[in-house]
């Protein structure tokens, strides 16, 4: 049975993957600050046969190796790597922005994202596996004085980076790129929004390919309203 890893899967996109993961028999490791909220995903999707809650903060590489050694105890693999952790912010543009925020922001949508590649790579290597991250729609255009759309810039070049230094090992990497989404990300609604479902059943899609098969990006967007 394969192994799914997920930061950032306490709620949204993270939470709806590991559901779908589960269905569709990984056993999935969990990751994210916030413990309580995994504890009560582990029992949903079935308990520590198929999957496990690790609390870690993605931004400290002594937590992401932790992270790896103990899905490794548990499941002895690592297939695909969700590097799925990220925040946004919390005002927009440059001139009212918080630079605390953004510091935050950078820390966790770039160098976490990075670290997870990082320490997952060996493993996801031997098993010919998956290297997915999570970008945005917004790392694809301009959005005036985003630097969330910056860290997510920053993603791509990353992704498409990193996919360069695999070519030829079997490891497919991929970049995953919503537009809007209607999640927790968000303070109100978003009725028009992709559901965190849609966007995890691509995902699964994509990464149950068989290994002739690279999907290098999967740009998912809300079909425009019918008029």
């Amino acid at each position: 049975m394969k192994t799914f890893l997920i930061t950032g899967a306490s709620s949204g996109i993270g939470a709806e993957v590991a559901r779908q993961a589960v269905a569709a028999g990984y056993r999935v490791a969990l990751a994210a600050r916030s413990r309580d909220k995994l504890d009560s995903l582990v029992e949903e999707l079935g308990g520590p046969q198929r999957a496990i809650a690790i609390s870690c903060d993605v931004s400290d590489l002594a937590d992401q190796e932790a992270m790896v050694a103990e899905t490794l105890e548990a499941f002895g693999s690592i297939d695909v790597a969700f590097a799925n952790a990220g925040l946004g912010t919390t005002a927009p543009g440059t001139e009212h922005g918080d630079p605390e925020n953004w510091r935050e922001m950078i820390l966790t949508n770039i160098y976490g994202c990075i670290l997870t590649a990082r320490v997952c790579l060996p493993h996801v290597r031997a098993a010919k596996g998956w290297i997915v991250l999570t970008g945005s729609r917004a790392g694809r255009v301009t959005l005036k004085g985003s630097v969330y759309g910056a860290t997510k810039w920053a993603v791509t070049g990353y992704g498409q980076n990193l996919r360069e230094e695999l070519a030829g090992t079997g490891t497919r990497v991929m970049l995953l790129e919503p537009g809007m989404v209607d999640t927790p990300f968000f303070d109100t609604p978003k009725p028009q929004a992709l559901t965190a479902g849609d966007v995890a059943r691509a995902l699964i899609f994509a990464v149950t390919q068989p290994p002739h098969v690279d999907i290098p990006e999967l740009l998912i967007v809300p079909t425009p309203p019918v008029e």
